[in-house]
């Protein structure tokens, strides 16, 4: 199973997981804790951990036409639920 990491700096790592969780949470498996958060697509799995300085992205696909898509859609939604921030997002894989 492929897997793709991004270590995006910003010190709202928290504040975007408990955003991304909440957003996804009335379709998708979600499980939260205290800065740290685990989502699970069909074709997938996506982990954040928050950081004072940074959030840690890690995905599992099933296949790497998986891994691009979810890619993909977890940068857009990250990006979206930043505001004003500019993240800097960087797959790694």
């Amino acid at each position: 199973m492929p897997i793709s990491r991004a270590e995006i700096a910003t010190e709202s790592g928290a504040k975007l997981i408990n955003r991304l969780c909440k957003h996804w949470a009335h379709k998708l498996e979600v499980e939260q804790k205290e800065g740290e958060g685990r989502v699970a697509f069909e074709d997938g799995t996506c982990l954040m951990q928050a950081d004072a300085d940074k959030l840690v992205v890690a995905i599992e696909a099933l296949d790497e036409e998986g891994l691009d898509r979810l890619e993909g859609v977890v940068a857009s939604h990250l990006e979206r639920m930043a505001g004003d921030e500019g993240l800097v997002i960087v797959w790694e894989n």
